[in-house]
């Protein structure tokens, strides 16, 4: 809505009075009655002009060229009118822009439940809630609850600039001097009216607004102070109180359990407010189990898709060799497992509620997978251990009384140590082996090395579960405890990471074939050295998987965590040089992540490396230039995350330039010979060269040197600065044609007709691998009086066929001038 201009005067000044106009000016002339002509020509001798009115004209072109136009005009008061009208109507649109209000209400009403909970739990002074679990999980929450009301604080912060933007902007109304000029002048203000009507009733909305806003956001932002405090004094109280664990850890906090006297505290429930407690981190940290279910569904459409398509080119029975064991046509179960086994890296500082029930259903779908892999006595060993499982968060979960408690956890520790004496004692490598290898699985002997890390872990077990019964008798409760948690699911994760591994390396063997059958590779390949490769990436993950969850219920994660991050951020110094061991293992480990990437990006392609995809030539030309650009981009965002300072690289590798040029320049002569070779392509992978005095296909070009497959089977690698600086025979660079050349010498027959060249020609052509289009040549030569020289020159189409189609060509001959009764020598 604008400000209305109807019934305006043209001028206007302040005190009412109209200015005098030129039509004025002459009227007042008309009625001067004193007009006296001027003689002569009026100053150039123009007769008829009087006084009075070169008077009237000589007024009239002062006022209208020479005046100051110092009062303002109606437009001018419009104009100033219209900005104030503007600024009143972007209040409601900046006020609306404020989305966040409600979500910011609802997550301090929220916050502050939270905080009332986890303060009733340390204010308590009930010792059952302050153990190492419990104490994580507060500590894990706290560090949410200050994330997000630093985040929302940010918000609130620029919603208060932007009022005070706006408050600004109105307070600067009053230096406005046309708009005092209106308020101060009864007779402006009669002619503007509507427009202040207008303006007024825009001053109320806005007015109205920026007070119920900046009373809002006011109230937020105290409230997310106060709550900011009261997050700092409990994460003081929890790390102090996980401190005191620490420390009480190796005392004696509690009488023998054999003494009488035990206190029996009641029993409580401490499950409802850790349900709580869960469900707003839960519901504040969606984003990490977003990117785990992605994960999971990523996994579950790459090896369903593998087998929609080996189903639809009716290749199912080229995986039976592998025989799978959790890789399924609908992989939903190894979906499953895969991300339960990665969730722990996907969220490191989880509640203790959140890891016990992954665990526990890791330990269903375990189960499942194993009631028809295992034999029926070890499949109900296996149950008698999902029972000592599920006794640890059962008994922290019911709240019992601590005599009781005690009691529980040594009858399971009793029972544990038992389980894993008769697992380490009772079986034998062969029963092991049929659930973590087989006999005719052809990678068998990488696999089954998951039998030994079960007896290893076994003994683990055992040993922690040792020491949860010895602290438990003599009333260190805390480390009993941990040792006894520590134990089962240390166990427990041994054997789910085993299968983990599994489902890697098969996913990845499914790849492989599926990509070999779709391009038509021979089937067999070197699977035992395919799948080493692909096992000690899946096994390093494992170990690193196992070991943030091994130390986490140790209660070691958060102190090696802050004790790595201390020793890798802190900068260090050479002179003027800083620099950071974070940074340096950063860098080295993306330079690792590219290097890795382009070594086995091959196998999604199904290029294991042998003589199969040498023949593929555009597939393996494309992958060279992609492990070039993955090697190029790794080193490049290496240098910036690192964050090393590039001018200082720079006057390094200056001052290596150096020793590049005398010890290096052949390195780097290679080096730049590469990709010399990638992108000016005289060769390319799958080409038959003649390089010197070597000849062989082109199987490889790499950065710092080629391979030549020799007929022989040889592998010959020759530096890249050699191939460049020797002349270049590429028989097959342009097309796979070749002209072979046969000599046959017979005796001279009789008479000369009986050598017929045409029937010749047609034997060559008759060959399917002789090029139709260009024709072949048959010459006669006399070598001497009694013989004659046949040769025989034609264009064979490929040239790996240039053996066997010039011995099924020069038989032909034979047999023809055999029939001829020609003799040849």
């Amino acid at each position: 809505m604008g400000v209305s201009a109807q019934h305006v005067p043209d001028t206007v000044t302040p005190h009412g009075q109209r200015p005098v106009s030129t039509q004025d000016t002459a009227i007042a002339g008309r009625r001067n009655p004193s007009q006296t002509r001027l003689g002569g020509k009026n100053g150039r001798g123009r007769p008829g002009v009087t006084l009075s009115r070169a008077k009237t004209e000589r007024r009239k072109f002062d006022s209208t060229l020479f005046t100051t136009a110092s009062e303002p005009t109606s437009g001018d008061y419009l104009e100033s009118l219209e900005k104030v009208f503007q600024l009143l109507s972007a209040v409601p649109v900046t006020i609306s822009s404020f989305t966040r209000l409600e979500e910011i209400h609802e997550q301090f009403d929220a916050e502050d439940s939270v905080l009332d909970l986890v303060k009733n739990r340390l204010t308590a002074g009930d010792e059952r809630d302050l153990n190492i679990r419990n104490l994580q999980m507060f500590n894990t929450l706290l560090d949410q609850l200050d994330k997000s009301t630093g985040r929302y604080a940010d918000y609130l912060q620029t919603y208060d600039k932007k009022m005070d933007g706006i408050r600004g902007d109105i307070a600067g109304l009053k230096k406005d001097t046309l708009m005092l000029l209106i308020f101060r002048d009864s007779t402006l203000k009669a002619t503007f009216e509507p427009q202040l009507q207008d303006i007024k009733l825009k001053w109320r909305q806005a007015d109205s607004l920026i007070k119920l806003n900046l009373e809002e956001i006011n109230d937020l932002k105290a409230r997310a102070s106060a709550n900011t405090i009261t997050i700092s004094d409990l994460l003081y109280r929890v790390d102090t109180d996980l401190e005191d664990v620490g420390r009480k850890a190796f005392g004696k906090e509690k009488k023998y359990l054999w003494e009488s006297g035990v206190p029996a505290i009641a029993p409580h429930q401490p499950f409802i407010s850790e349900q709580q407690l869960a469900r707003y981190y839960f519901a504040n940290s969606r984003g990490k189990r977003v990117w785990l279910i992605l994960t999971g569904l990523v996994f579950f459409f790459w090896n369903w898709l593998n087998f929609r398509t080996l189903r639809r080119l009716h290749s199912l029975k080229s995986v039976e060799i592998f025989h799978f064991r959790h890789i399924q046509p609908f992989p939903l179960t190894a979906s499953l497992l895969f991300i339960l086994n990665l969730a722990p890296l996907f969220d490191l500082y989880a509640p203790a509620i959140y890891i016990e029930s992954i665990q526990f259903f890791l330990m269903v779908l375990l189960t499942i997978v194993l009631r028809n892999q295992l034999p029926r006595g070890h499949f109900y060993g296996w149950c008698v251990f999902i029972v000592l499982f599920l006794f640890v968060p059962v008994i922290r979960i019911l709240g019992l009384p601590e005599g009781t408690q005690r009691w529980m956890d040594f009858i399971q520790s009793s029972l544990s140590v038992a389980f894993g004496l008769v697992l380490l004692f009772g079986s034998n490598v062969t029963n092991l082996n049929k659930l973590f290898g087989s006999s005719d699985l052809p990678v068998s002997s990488t696999i089954s090395g998951g039998t030994k890390l079960v007896f290893y872990a076994g003994g683990l077990y055992v040993f922690l579960n040792l020491l949860a019964l010895g602290c438990n008798l003599a009333g260190r409760v805390t480390l009993s405890k941990i040792f006894g948690a520590t134990g089962v699911y240390a166990f427990a994760q041994t054997v789910s990471l085993i299968i983990f591994v599994q489902l890697v390396v098969e996913a990845f063997l499914l790849q492989i074939q599926t990509s070999r059958v779709r391009k038509r590779y021979p089937e067999n390949f070197d699977v035992p050295g395919v799948t080493r490769s692909i096992y000690r990436v899946a096994a390093g993950l494992a170990i690193f998987l196992w070991l943030i969850v091994f130390s986490s219920n140790l209660n070691l994660f958060d102190a090696l965590n802050d004790l790595l991050t201390s020793l890798l951020t802190s900068p260090r110094h050479v002179g003027s040089f800083s620099f950071t061991l974070g940074g340096i293992l950063l860098f080295m480990a993306i330079i690792w992540t590219a290097n890795f990437l382009q070594r086995y990006i091959t196998f999604f392609f199904g290029d294991t490396g042998d003589d199969a995809a040498i023949d593929d030539k555009g597939q393996r030309s494309k992958l060279l230039v992609t492990r070039l650009i993955l090697l190029t981009a790794g080193f490049l965002l290496a240098v910036a995350a690192s964050g090393l300072p590039l001018d200082k690289i720079t006057v390094i590798l200056g001052a290596l330039g150096v020793g590049i040029g005398l010890g290096l320049q052949s390195i780097v002569n290679n080096f730049v010979s590469g990709i010399i070779l990638i992108f000016d392509r005289p060769l390319r992978i799958g080409d038959m060269v003649e390089i010197g005095d070597k000849k062989g296909k082109v199987k490889e070009i790499g950065i710092r040197s080629s391979t030549l497959l020799t007929d022989d089977g040889a592998e010959v690698i020759i530096p890249n600065g050699d191939v460049l600086s020797h002349n270049i025979v590429n028989w097959t660079l342009s097309n796979n044609h070749v002209r072979v050349a046969l000599t046959f010498t017979i005796d001279k027959p009789a008479h000369a007709e009986a050598i017929q060249t045409e029937a010749i020609k047609e034997i060559v052509k008759g060959n399917p691998n002789v090029l139709d289009s260009r024709e072949p040549e048959v010459s006669l030569n006399m070598v001497s009086s009694k013989t004659i020289e046949i040769k025989v020159l034609f264009w064979c189409k490929d040239f790996g066929k240039t053996s066997s189609t010039s011995v099924d060509v020069r038989s032909a001959i034979y047999q023809y001038l055999d029939k001829q009764g020609i003799t040849v020598e």
